[in-house]
């Protein structure tokens, strides 16, 4: 049970429908508009498809995540390496403690200004994730 919606304010629907987030009884909704009917759908159904694309977006690119980071914080040692990619290979664990906590506020004003989007349809499928850096859309 998510308490809080990840992607909150990051989520449109199929008409490009800003998708509202409620709390029902300490649990996280996204709220889908279906012509006046408003469907509920667990957050961390949305936020799990999300991550999982995420991370198959990480798979075998590890190498090269690992080097970019160890630049980014200026520590290009082994044992930074180390650490970068074993919480590469630990993600699940990671996303699970993402989804207990919730995703700093900052992070997703972040991901809105360069475009990040997630579009679902009613049932809260994902349907597209927009994203300016993928080349390749695995929905299609």
């Amino acid at each position: 049970m998510a308490r809080v919606a990840l992607f909150s304010g990051l989520v449109i629907d199929e008409y490009d429908n800003p998708v509202d987030v409620t709390s029902v009884g300490g649990e996280s909704f996204y709220v889908v508009d279906d012509a006046g009917f408003r469907r509920h759908v667990e957050s961390e159904l949305v936020d799990r498809q999300v991550l999982k694309h995420l991370y198959e977006m990480i798979q075998g690119h590890e190498e090269l995540i690992s080097e970019g980071t160890m630049k980014m914080l200026g520590q290009e040692d082994i044992f930074t390496k180390a650490m970068i990619e074993t919480s590469l290979r630990n993600l699940d664990d990671q996303f699970d403690e993402l989804i207990e906590r919730g995703m700093p506020e900052e992070a997703r004003a972040w991901l809105g200004m360069i475009g990040f989007h997630v579009v679902i349809n009613i049932h809260g499928e994902v349907v597209k994730i927009e994203q300016p850096s993928s080349p390749i859309d695995p929905y299609e």
